[in-house]
């Protein structure tokens, strides 16, 4: 025998069975299920771990509220500005969990007519899912509704859908303090919502359920190890399709220069950094040769949830409207568009950046930014006086528009005309249905709702200077596909071109949703992992589960009593790989 071929067959020592890259929804939900089938695994996190009670009291905060490691800030909200959309999102351990509004709706009826959706198991397949998402998440309906409310069932009556008004599924803890309220015990123990209004800060009173105190304090609890402030710089087959794992290198995201730089050998991985963390590392690795054979879909169809943020601020000074949590209520103006009012907690007046000071609606032969200083020089004491941030959180009703409608986005590589010049992530919309910069029904919404409220109706900065939406739920960019000419990963999540190299996270929804994600990528990510063996042929679980009677979606389950169950597994269909 050669020595070449001596090399080949040494063993390769592994640091651990799985990676996972991300730890917001999905990136939780397969650490734990990863862990309690016996696998070793590690969590990699760019961002912080955090305790409730390090959270800033306000976004005035910028360096415990913005992630923006070289401004020195390491927050818990992303922003980030692509050429056709500004994109908010989370960062920490437990991902946008950490800085989300709480909300989580299965999607309405658009989504489970999809072709894709119904080859993955429709309601029928999937639904066991979402309600084991909604028991691990605690999802209860908001029990307590504000003014803002009213004023959003009254404009709701003007457009007659009053009928659509309905109260929030999310997941808060209300009841009593000092108990585990979810997991018989086996949880951490919380307290209960003060309604404070600072969902969207950082909850500092253990009452918001981020994943920390649900799927990643059970994935730690079954032998998870979660790094964080860790990012990864690349990642490496081993064998030329990855079929004897990977070789992942990782820098330190609060350090300078990334030191210690650190490389791991792992036999498979799970991506769920989020879209622009996941498509930024396939695209990067694609086009430096590394992941070459990833499907020509990579970061084509990237949707925006066919979002725009806008607001009303109300010329009460005395007005409050910061109590309550984040998202309190829903309408459907029609049978396209969803629209929630958002909050920020008293004195948290820094998002009055991102506003303008009047609404402006975009299309026609005008640009958007000449509307705009018209607007300004129509109502100029209105536009001056909302430059004032201070109130802005206690007057304002911000209003998150989602929309089912198809239209993307194409994520691609650029590199930047500004200092350091590198290549980075940006946007292009040279096909397909393009994302609307403005929604004519939201403007209108948020029209009467000021009348309603006595108060001013505002776009965002971004929309009324730069005539591109914001969205707090990008979507998409690794598909699920029948075949890699239709998508980047197969029907369970498993990437086209490559063993042993997963998606879960936002980038895997394969169309607007009208609603928060954030349920659906649990869901789905349950569904993905259900998929998964057990390394040893057994699967720990904790007696929650059984007094759930969910184990029948995990397959052979030891429970914490050590008492092996035989179950068969809900989903045991192998779909077959193309590539």
């Amino acid at each position: 025998m050669s020595l070449d071929s001596t090399l080949k067959k040494k063993e390769i020592l592994y640091d651990y069975d799985y990676i996972v890259v991300g730890s917001g929804f999905g990136g939780s939900v397969s650490a734990l299920r990863l862990s309690q089938k016996g696998y070793k695994v590690a969590v990699l996190e760019s961002g912080k771990r955090w305790n409730s009670s390090e959270f800033p009291k306000t976004n005035w905060n910028l360096r415990k509220f913005l992630w923006f490691p070289k401004l020195f800030c390491f927050g818990i909200q992303r922003i980030n500005f692509l050429n056709d959309v500004m994109v908010l999102s989370g960062a920490g351990v437990g991902g946008g969990s950490l800085v989300y509004a709480n909300t989580l709706y299965v999607p309405p009826e658009p989504f489970w007519k999809k072709e894709i959706v119904q080859r993955m198991g429709g309601k029928k397949g999937i639904l066991p899912f979402y309600e084991l998402a909604k028991k691990m998440l605690g999802v209860v309906e908001n029990p307590k509704t504000w003014e803002s409310d009213r004023y959003m069932q009254e404009t709701a009556r003007t457009f007659g859908i009053e009928n659509t008004f309905n109260k929030t599924p999310v997941g808060v803890h209300f009841g009593k303090s000092g108990i585990d309220p979810f997991f018989g015990g086996e949880g951490p123990v919380r307290n209960s919502c003060n309604d404070c209004g600072g969902c969207m800060v950082g909850c500092r009173y253990n009452a918001k359920n981020t994943l920390d105190k649900n799927y990643l304090y059970f994935a730690e609890k079954a032998g998870a190890v979660v790094l964080p402030e860790t990012k990864v710089s690349k990642l490496i087959p081993l064998g030329e399709d990855g079929s004897e794992g990977y070789e992942v290198h990782t820098e330190r995201t609060t350090s300078f220069f990334g030191y210690p730089k650190k490389i791991y050998k792992v036999r498979s991985v799970v991506l769920s950094a989020g879209v622009l963390g996941t498509l930024g590392l396939l695209l990067k690795m694609k086009e430096e040769g590394i992941l070459p054979k990833l499907s020509k879909q990579l970061g084509q169809v990237v949707r925006t949830n066919s979002e725009s943020l806008i607001g009303v601020t109300l010329k009460d000074k005395k007005a409050d409207l910061s109590h309550g949590i984040a998202i309190t209520s829903s309408v459907f103006p029609d049978e396209h568009t969803h629209i929630e009012p958002v909050r920020y907690p008293d004195g948290a007046d820094a998002m009055n950046s991102l506003a303008a000071g009047v609404l402006v609606d975009g299309g026609g032969s005008i640009p958007r930014q000449l509307r705009f200083l018209i607007e300004v020089l129509k109502h100029p004491v209105h536009s001056i006086g909302l430059l004032n941030p201070i109130g802005f959180a206690r007057r304002t009703i911000i209003l998150l528009v989602m929309q089912t409608v198809d239209n993307s986005i194409e994520i691609i590589r650029k590199r930047r005309w500004v200092w350091p010049f590198k290549r980075t992530l940006s946007s292009t919309q040279e096909s397909g249905e393009k994302i609307p910069t403005y929604i004519p029904i939201a403007n209108e919404f948020a029209r009467r709702l000021a009348k309603i409220s006595g108060g001013i109706a505002r776009s965002s900065i971004n929309e009324a200077l730069l005539d591109i939406p914001a969205t707090a739920h990008i979507l998409g960019g690794c598909n699920i596909g029948e075949d890699s000419e239709t998508g980047v990963i197969d029907l369970q999540n498993k990437v086209y071109g490559y063993r042993n190299l997963r998606v879960c996270d936002g980038s895997m929804i394969p169309a607007n949703l009208g609603v928060n994600p954030s349920l659906t990528i649990t869901a789905l990510s349950e569904r993905a992992m259900s998929f998964i063996p057990p390394k040893e042929k057994e699967i720990f679980n904790f007696k929650f589960e059984k007094k759930w009677g969910v184990i029948s979606l995990f397959g052979k389950v030891k429970d914490s009593t050590n008492k092996v169950q035989n179950k068969k597994p809900i989903l045991e269909s192998k779909t077959k790989r193309k590539k």
